[in-house]
C-alpha cells in the first residue's frame, strides 16, 4: 500500500521525500537532471544518487545492502515496473546470488526487502524480467543463462529454474521490446531469443539471430540507448559498440576503442554515463569514478563501482 501511495502521489505531482522523488519516471526522464543506479562492491550496496550530487552517504537516494556471503561483489542492477508491484529492482551479486528486490517506500533497503532470490552459480553477472510473463533470465560468466518461471505471474515467490541455456562467457542479458527478444551477450557474440510458452512451461528459444561481436570479443555489459529504441549498447574487450535493430536488420557499429569499460548506457538527451576499470585498488575490475559525458564525473572516495544505471524501469 505505501508504494503505490508514493506512486499515485508522484503522479500528481504532490509527494516530498527522497524515496518520492525516484519512484518513477519523470525524475529519470528530465533532460538536464536525473538519478543514477550503481552497484558499488567496497561497502557491496546499490547506491542510488542525482548526477550532479556529489556521490556521498549524505546523498545517497536509495540503497539496497545485503550485507557479505553469496551476496558480495554487487554486479548488476536495473529497474522495471510490474503491473502488480510497481517498481522494482532486480540485482546479481558474483559470489552466487540473484534476486528481487522490492522498492516501495522505503529509502534503504536490505535483505528483508527481497521478494525472491535464487542462486545461479557460475558467477551471475546480468539479470532480466520478462514482461507480461514474470519470468527472470540470469547470466553467469561461467557459460549459461538459467531461466526462471513462476507459477503465478503476480508472485515473484513461485519463480523456479526451469531451463539452462548454454552461452560461453554469458555477461549481459536485456529485454528489447521493440522486437520482443531477450538480447544476451558472450564470448564473441550477442543474441537475439524468442520467449516461448507461459508460466513453468516458458522457454527461451535462439533462432540465429546473432550480432557477431568478432573472435576473442568478450561481450561485457549490454543495455539501451534511452535516445533511440532502435539501438542497443554494448561493451566488449575491445571497445563499446552501437547495436543498430532498425528494420529487424541487426548489425554492429564501433562508437569507440576504449578497453576495460565495464558499463556504458546513454540517456535520452544523448549523455553518455560509463564505468570503466581503472586497474588498481581492492578491485582491479571497478573504479571510484563515474563517468558523464557531458556533465563533470562524479568520485566517490575508496568506491569501487562497476555498474552505472540510468533510474528508468525500460527501454521505450
Amino acid at each position: 500500500m505505501q508504494r503505490r501511495t508514493i506512486l499515485r502521489g508522484l503522479a500528481a505531482g504532490t509527494v516530498a521525500g527522497p524515496a518520492a522523488a525516484i519512484l518513477g519516471p519523470g525524475a529519470a526522464r528530465a533532460a538536464s537532471d536525473y538519478h543514477v543506479v550503481t552497484t558499488e562492491q567496497v561497502s557491496n550496496r546499490l547506491l542510488t544518487f542525482n548526477k550532479y550530487a556529489p556521490f556521498t552517504d549524505a546523498n545517497v537516494l536509495w540503497s539496497f545492502s545485503p550485507g557479505g556471503g553469496g551476496w558480495s561483489n554487487l554486479s548488476d542492477v536495473k529497474l522495471r515496473n510490474t503491473a502488480h508491484h510497481g517498481w522494482i529492482a532486480l540485482a546479481t551479486a558474483s559470489s552466487g546470488q540473484a534476486g528481487i528486490i522490492n522498492i516501495g517506500g522505503d529509502t534503504h533497503t536490505n535483505l528483508s526487502h527481497l521478494m525472491w532470490s535464487a542462486t545461479p552459480g557460475g558467477n551471475p553477472h546480468a539479470i532480466e524480467r520478462i514482461p507480461n510473463n514474470g519470468s527472470v533470465v540470469v547470466a553467469s560468466s561461467h557459460g549459461y543463462l538459467t531461466v526462471y518461471a513462476p507459477s503465478a505471474i503476480s508472485d515473484p515467490g513461485t519463480l523456479a529454474a526451469v531451463q539452462t541455456e548454454s552461452l560461453p562467457g554469458a555477461h549481459g542479458v536485456l529485454w528489447d521490446p521493440t522486437y520482443e527478444l531477450l538480447w544476451a551477450i558472450g564470448q564473441d557474440t550477442l543474441r537475439g531469443y524468442a520467449v516461448e510458452g507461459t508460466y513453468r512451461n516458458t522457454r527461451i528459444r535462439h533462432y540465429g539471430v546473432t550480432v557477431g561481436l568478432g573472435a576473442g570479443n568478450l561481450g561485457h555489459d549490454l543495455q539501451p540507448d534511452y535516445s533511440n529504441n532502435q539501438r542497443l549498447l554494448c561493451t566488449a574487450t575491445d571497445g563499446v559498440y552501437e547495436i543498430n535493430t532498425a528494420g529487424g536488420t541487426f548489425s554492429k557499429v564501433k562508437i569507440s576503442s576504449e578497453t576495460l569499460v565495464k558499463s556504458y548506457v546513454r540517456h535520452w538527451d544523448g549523455e553518455a554515463i560509463s564505468v570503466r576499470a581503472d586497474d588498481v585498488g581492492s578491485r582491479v575490475w571497478g573504479s571510484p569514478t563515474v563517468r558523464f559525458s557531458a556533465s563533470p564525473d562524479q568520485t566517490r572516495s575508496g568506491a569501487e563501482f562497476y555498474k552505472a544505471r540510468i533510474w528508468a524501469v525500460n527501454l521505450e
